[in-house]
């Protein structure tokens, strides 16, 4: 399932859920109304991509002789 944001030829905006791009792209030859004003020129909306939370950097990798110096984070 996919969720696209729809925008209407009068100015209104909405989400709906298709199948798959090929379900949208069916059901947009048909005519997808709008419904606000029932209007079937629709279109896809702009939309921002959906990002996951940030995952913290990883612990730097030792020198090949090894950590020197007390500076080692796996030595704490």
């Amino acid at each position: 399932m996919i969720v696209y944001a729809l925008h209407c030829a009068c100015g209104h905006d909405f989400d709906q859920w298709f199948d798959n791009m090929a379900d949208y792209d069916a059901k947009k030859a048909v005519g997808i109304p709008c419904p606000s004003c029932g209007g079937t020129e629709v279109a896809k909306a702009i939309m921002a991509p959906r990002v996951g939370k940030s995952q913290p950097a990883p612990a730097p990798a030792c020198a090949p002789g090894g950590c020197g110096g007390g500076g080692c984070p796996m030595m704490m």
